[in-house]
């Protein structure tokens, strides 16, 4: 029996416990994929929604407003938001809270992608110091008792570090929690986390709680970068993919429950979950075909390491019901073994030189950033 390696998690009214968090990731973590990492946990931890855009909801956009419905089982329920404009943002969240849509709302401020920070959002949005309190205000003023923390990079690239001061700036307006991912947005998913970092941010903000992401790929990652940071909890977003049960293994390991070892599923339990998965995806979407098609991103994720071969991958990339993917699933050697090649990093790994920025972008951090439109809010990773 290990120790307890943490303390609940508090976010606003809610104790979460173990402090782990699902990372919200576009296409990947909507309500079929909340369940089975949920089920996992035992229902423990705090499973947040895919980022939704401001805009999208205000405007009541039809796949918005699914994607920003929870399961009965689901609680608290947990939305992401993204936005540029502190009105728009606003809007969304009293919105969320007149409407009772959710019990926490996480503000999105780390997507390192170039058509998001060209325009001066995502990960480029906290270097205007003025516009983000801006926007932090308005979504703080317009929640009506709801909790409302942020996710946040280092910054744009190692000469323009923005975590310690957009903290700061959270504490001010009452943000209630702060995520960092150890990378800057030139990083992009590439190299190596800076979690010292994140014990920076923890000592410059320690009246909230500060979440460490980055580089967690098992269990034991996760109660390193606690001990190392003196953070409150963790944020695991690529390490999870392919790999619901690591939410097992983080409950064990920061509860001090059961043995924390790695969970080491064979390949024919993989092929169960990768089943249900699929036909949750159908049952949510209200169409099979549908499902297996929008799980068929998952198929490598599941399958790393195992011995499968490239022809098969290739089969069960394309298919297109239960029937189908289960009856190749069938095909392989299901008596395999979990391979020592699953383990480890997973997702995208690539870095940028130069991050994309509005011309000038960079001249005054203290300018309000008003080159920041509508078109900066787009369906993206949240980074």
């Amino acid at each position: 029996m290990t120790q307890p390696a943490a303390q609940p998690l508090h976010i606003g009214p809610h104790a979460v416990w173990p402090p782990v968090v699902l990372a919200p990731m576009a296409g990947i973590t909507n309500a079929p994929f909340r369940t089975l990492c949920r089920e996992f946990s035992g229902g423990r931890g705090l499973f947040v929604s895919e980022m939704i855009t401001t805009r999208a909801l205000v405007e009541r956009n039809e796949k918005t407003m699914q994607l920003v419905h929870f399961d009965a089982s689901e609680k608290p329920r947990s939305i992401q938001l993204y936005g540029v404009d502190p009105v728009t943002v606003g809007k969304a969240v009293r919105m969320i809270a007149d409407e009772d849509l959710a019990d926490h709302i996480d503000l999105n401020f780390g997507c390192p992608v170039p058509k998001v920070t060209r325009k001066g959002g995502g990960s480029a949005l906290p270097y205007k110091r003025p516009l983000l309190r801006a926007i932090l205000h308005e979504a703080v003023g317009n929640a009506g008792g709801l909790p409302v923390t942020m996710k946040m990079r280092k910054g744009i690239d190692d000469d323009h570090l923005t975590c310690l001061d957009a903290g700061r700036i959270a504490v001010e307006e009452g943000v209630t929690a702060i995520a960092l991912h150890g990378r800057t947005a030139a990083q992009h998913y590439g190299g190596t986390a800076d979690w010292d970092a994140i014990a920076r941010l923890k000592e410059t903000v320690g009246e909230i709680p500060v979440l460490g992401n980055g580089d967690i790929w098992s269990a034991g990652d996760a109660v390193r970068m606690m001990r190392e940071t003196g953070c409150d909890g963790v944020v695991v977003g690529r390490g999870c993919l392919g790999r619901p049960w690591l939410f097992a293994d983080l409950v064990a390991a920061l509860t001090g429950e059961g043995e924390a070892e790695y969970a080491r599923p064979t390949l024919r339990e993989v092929a169960e979950v990768m089943v249900r998965h699929a036909r949750l995806l159908g049952e949510w979407l209200g169409d099979e075909e549908r499902g297996v098609i929008d799980f068929r991103k998952h198929v490598a994720w599941y399958t790393k390491g195992f011995s499968v071969g490239s022809e098969m991958r290739r089969r069960l990339a394309v298919t297109g019901s239960l029937e189908e993917l289960r009856g190749l699933l069938d095909e392989l050697d299901l008596s395999q073994e979990w391979p020592q090649g699953a383990d480890g990093p997973r997702g995208r790994t690539h870095s940028r030189n130069k991050v994309v920025l509005p011309d000038g972008w960079l001249n005054d951090p203290y300018e309000y950033g008003t080159d920041v439109g509508a078109d900066a809010e787009l369906d993206t990773s949240g980074g």
